[in-house]
């Protein structure tokens, strides 16, 4: 999901044509993509909805409560934003308030002094902490130090399935590996696709990695990844995991062509609410898209979701979230203090704020706040006391990976891993590949 570097030469040409090629949405007034005014602190966000609705709405709530400190917003398509605000940082072009995974980004940003340290103000100001669940707090937090405001939704991945197709073949959800492996030739006979998938993006094919590894051989396999040990790529469950996942994909197990399609056109979700692909392993986030963009088939109750599957010769601790704990906003080391006061205004009463809160619950989504399960309510509460509890009752948290790792190793690691599912390299070689990879 990121991340490469280019030169300052290459930003401004890339904000040339920012507005086409990122789909930037400028709002409040900004004198350009990104460019806040004097007065103005800067944000960029991400593109889709009921996400972009919802932070488009808590930024100009802010700015009503604060006509003398207001907060500009740009807007970009997740996959180019990753590219884009990793260029701007680098060419001190940085928004005032960054948003972020958290992780190995974060660390990168920390790392060259591009970010502030927010732990004296998290310890001035213990109410915006105490809220927020737990979980979401270790991606935010590097060498100790708290560098990030987690904030929005907690986004485990979840196994989503039609339910009508499954009636429709006499199934039942897998709970095993065995069961998953022995439904893909049930629904390839029934000339449906067992699973969409958006290769193209490659994070999203990293899904499986994440859980086939973690339920493999536990936590430490990843953590022994993430701390560069030598060949930890090729622990045994690791590679166990690796050749599950190719098995999968030699079974015809993905959508046709699945290697063209692209995440940020939602068009593996319409393959699943449009009953052309039985199942799919995401992001909750997806649930608000599906409902967004679905017609009937969330609001039906068409939409069904399990946890991902046993292994039957696994070791991991089947209670493990995987995904992404919450979102993050960082504050940028450029900012002038003017701007930095503004963007911590924000943080403090524009980021879950009651009607912040309120709105994202009423899209579907779960946000890290705590107790906030007493808000469920309605056709959404089954699936959200479903991520709920996923995120306040996991033993440990998997960060989404390529956002765990530093940027250069996690573009190494999509690189290999579109490899690995398109069967041009063996276990043995993706694993190889990874080891050789410096961990900094």
């Amino acid at each position: 999901m990121d991340q490469n570097r280019f030169s300052r030469r290459s930003f401004l040409a890339m904000a040339a044509a920012a507005p086409l090629a990122a789909s930037a949405l400028a709002a409040c007034g900004t004198t350009g993509p990104g460019q806040a005014r004097s007065g103005e602190a800067s944000i960029w966000y991400l593109t889709g909805q009921p996400q972009e609705g919802l932070r488009k709405a808590s930024v100009d709530a802010f700015n009503a409560a604060h006509p003398d400190g207001q907060l500009a917003a740009t807007f970009f398509e997740n996959d180019a934003y990753k590219t884009r605000i990793r260029t701007a940082v680098g060419a001190n072009q940085a928004p005032t308030a960054i948003w972020t995974w958290g992780g190995g980004g974060l660390r990168d940003y920390v790392n060259n002094g591009q970010v502030d340290d927010l732990t004296d103000w998290f310890a001035q100001n213990p109410e915006v902490r105490d809220r927020r669940f737990d979980t979401s707090f270790p991606a935010a937090t590097i060498d100790g130090r708290i560098y990030a405001v987690p904030c929005e939704q907690v986004s485990p991945i979840v196994m989503f399935y039609n339910k009508q197709l499954f009636e429709q073949v006499g199934a039942q959800p897998p709970t095993t590996w065995g069961e998953l492996m022995a439904l893909v030739p049930v629904f390839n006979n029934a000339g449906i696709a067992p699973f969409s998938l958006a290769g193209q993006s490659r994070w999203t094919n990293m899904m499986w990695l994440e859980f086939l590894f973690d339920r493999q051989g536990g936590g430490e396999v990843f953590d022994a990844i993430a701390a560069g040990e030598p060949n930890a790529w090729s622990h045994p469950a690791a590679i166990a995991g690796l050749t599950k996942c190719q098995d999968l994909v030699r079974a015809n197990g993905f959508v046709n062509g699945f290697q063209s399609i692209a995440a940020d056109a939602n068009a593996d979700q319409a393959l699943l609410h449009q009953g052309r692909a039985a199942m799919m392993l995401h992001g909750a986030w997806t649930y608000g898209s599906m409902k967004e963009e679905g017609g009937d088939f969330v609001p039906s109750g068409n939409l069904g979701w399990i946890p991902f599957p046993a292994l039957e010769d696994g070791t991991g601790d089947p209670s493990t979230g995987v995904g992404n704990p919450a979102s993050f906003l960082a504050l940028s080391s450029q900012a002038s203090e003017e701007q930095k006061a503004i963007a911590l205004e924000y943080f403090k009463s524009g980021l879950l704020s009651d009607a912040d809160v309120d709105g994202w619950v009423a899209s579907g989504a779960v946000p890290i706040v705590k107790g906030v399960d007493s808000k469920f309510s309605g056709p959404d509460a089954p699936f959200q006391q479903f991520v709920y509890d996923t995120a306040t009752q996991a033993a440990s948290w998997v960060h989404s990976w390529d956002q765990a790792l530093l940027p250069g190793p996690a573009e190494q690691l999509l690189n290999n891993i579109e490899q690995l599912f398109s069967l041009s390299i063996t276990p043995e070689q993706f694993a190889s590949n990874m080891n050789a990879v410096p961990s900094s």
